[in-house]
């Protein structure tokens, strides 16, 4: 029996623009960091293999001082450490896993074809292959079966099996079944997938490491595997970044929205980056999304606040006036109805509250 870590996507040195330049700067440095927390982690559970299947950095044209950080925290990893470059790190010449010194116990796979790397130790077949192109239009594990020969045989591969057309590998499920690997562990996809079984083989996503906007929402890290002396594999997900994403959506109809979204708030957000989407109806000042932010911001790493409230219907029953206010609001109601999207009904609810201000000389909170 041994244990095993599965993790991909980690994209070193992404940029995260959302942020301010300070924050960006602190996100990359912990991004680097990460890996040597997970080289703690594998020293300290009884962690006996390491597969990393890709994009480990976010693009071929990273700081080299990360190809090197990265190098050193897998050189302090107790155990064989596995990486098939993905379409961001693809391998080339010239490429980081080409210029960096890497470490004894670091193998990188360099082929586009599927090739194996026995671990005798673990009486285990570790079978991966490389990107070594941008793009991977045919799938890496048409034709492979792994030898019936009494060993445990893993795969690793970047890729993708939801879209037969893909750009990133497409691996088709008669593909995996076919396989007879007792279990293969895949990036690309960053939200964490169930394991789902083909055959006799067990596959997975882990997702990313770590989320790097609000795309990638909740909790990431990466899976733990035990191998038994059988020879087969089981899986649990271990969370692991120290800041997530997240969107709350905050219904604050008859309500104060300040109050209203501190009751929906969880008690431990501060190192966590949100987007609070304010709903429901409002009056003419709407639901100060402004004022929230400035008043909560202390409570996160970062915040968002968007007003996404409607006028409330007796603000609108106002356009009967006789009034250059009522002909404003008829002309805006006219533009809502016809609206085709929540972002085009967003706009016109922004000019109405905007267009009343200035009729009523005062200034949205």
């Amino acid at each position: 029996m041994f244990k095993f870590i599965h993790g991909a996507d980690f994209h070193l040195d992404s940029a995260f623009g959302a942020l301010t330049a300070q924050q960006s700067a602190a996100r990359r440095r912990e991004s680097r960091e990460l890996v040597f927390r997970l080289a703690n982690y594998v020293n300290t559970h009884g962690i006996s293999l390491v597969l990393l299947a890709g994009d480990l950095l976010d693009g071929t044209s990273v700081f080299r001082e990360t190809g090197e950080q990265l190098a050193d925290a897998l050189g302090r990893m107790e155990a064989p450490v596995c990486i098939a470059p993905g379409n961001h790190d693809w391998y080339g010449s010239g490429s980081v896993w080409e210029t960096v010194d890497w470490p004894e116990n670091v193998h990188i796979f360099k082929e586009n074809a599927m090739t194996p790397l026995e671990l005798p130790e673990l009486g285990a077949v570790i079978h991966g292959a490389a990107f070594t192109a941008p793009e991977q239009a045919g799938s890496l594990l048409a034709g492979f079966a792994a030898p019936e020969d009494g060993k445990i045989h893993l795969g690793l591969l970047h890729g993708d099996t939801g879209d037969t057309g893909s750009r990133y590998d497409p691996l088709r499920r008669e593909e995996i079944a076919a396989s007879g690997l007792a279990y293969l562990a895949l990036g690309h996809v960053h939200k964490r997938m169930e394991p789902e079984s083909a055959g006799r083989t067990l596959w997975a996503w882990p997702g990313c490491l770590e989320g790097r906007g609000f795309d990638e929402l909740g909790e990431k890290g990466f899976y733990e595997g035990t191998v038994s002396d059988e020879g087969t594999v089981s899986v649990q997900f271990v969370p692991f970044a120290r800041h997530r994403y997240e969107i709350l959506k905050v219904d604050v109809t008859g309500r104060n929205p300040r109050s209203a979204v501190e009751a929906a708030l969880p008690e431990e957000t501060a190192g966590d980056l949100y987007r609070i989407l304010l709903t429901g109806e409002t009056g003419e000042q709407g639901a100060g999304a402004d004022a929230i932010r400035e008043a909560l911001a202390d409570r996160f790493y970062a915040l968002e606040v968007r007003d996404h409230t409607r006028m409330a219907q007796d603000v609108w029953a106002r356009a009967g006036e006789d009034s250059l206010r009522g002909l404003f609001l008829r002309e805006l109601r006219t533009k809502l109805q016809s609206a085709g999207t929540e972002e085009e009904r967003q706009t016109v609810t922004r000019a109405a509250r905007f267009g009343l201000a200035a009729l009523d000389h005062r200034d949205l909170e």
